[in-house]
């Protein structure tokens, strides 16, 4: 278990707010990730592995049209597939994996390639912060690094969102990395 999922679901449940995981590369160690913490129940809401294309516009609600033009592999799938889980599991946040673990490259898109997107409720008190981010990667590695580079990358992106919402500051990550090991 790692401490910025104890840290995630730890806000989370001081302030009541759940959480739904969307994933695609990642295929599930997202949601493992947070299930590791004890309690997590309090705030974790469940998750989508949307593996396949097609389940990204059936169960996610991405939209058709950006898939068969731009790929799954893009920072607007990201975005809409947290936007997307966030509404179909009935949480007040959702976060979301998209990117090419390797070994080959996908949808034009090299290995290493991620996003990773959080989607939050509009905070109208503070101007309206909240709404979604999307964070763009590039890692090195080999499948398993990058796909576990890409959890500790989402997690801390939604940490960085509720801390930022708890303390009204505006801070964004928005990073190229190199590393993932």
């Amino acid at each position: 278990m790692s401490s910025t999922a104890a840290d995630v679901l730890r806000l989370l449940t001081a302030r009541g707010e759940t959480l739904a995981v969307a994933e695609s590369l990642t295929g599930g160690l997202v949601a493992a990730e947070i299930t590791a913490t004890p309690g997590a129940s309090q705030a974790f809401r469940g998750s989508v592995t949307a593996y396949a294309t097609a389940l990204k516009r059936e169960l996610l609600g991405v939209d058709g049209t950006l898939l068969a033009t731009r790929g799954a592999v893009d920072p607007q799938v990201a975005a809409q597939m947290a936007a997307g889980v966030r509404k179909a599991l009935g949480a007040d946040w959702g976060i979301a994996t998209t990117g090419v673990a390797g070994p080959d490259p996908q949808d034009g898109q090299p290995v290493g390639t991620v996003f990773v997107a959080v989607d939050g409720p509009a905070d109208t008190d503070s101007g309206g912060r909240g709404g979604g981010k999307v964070s763009s990667l590039r890692l090195n590695g080999d499948r398993a690094e990058i796909r576990r580079e890409s959890v500790r990358s989402v997690l801390a992106l939604l940490l960085t969102e509720l801390a930022g919402e708890q303390t009204g500051n505006e801070r964004t990550q928005d990073t190229e990395q190199n590393g993932g090991t």
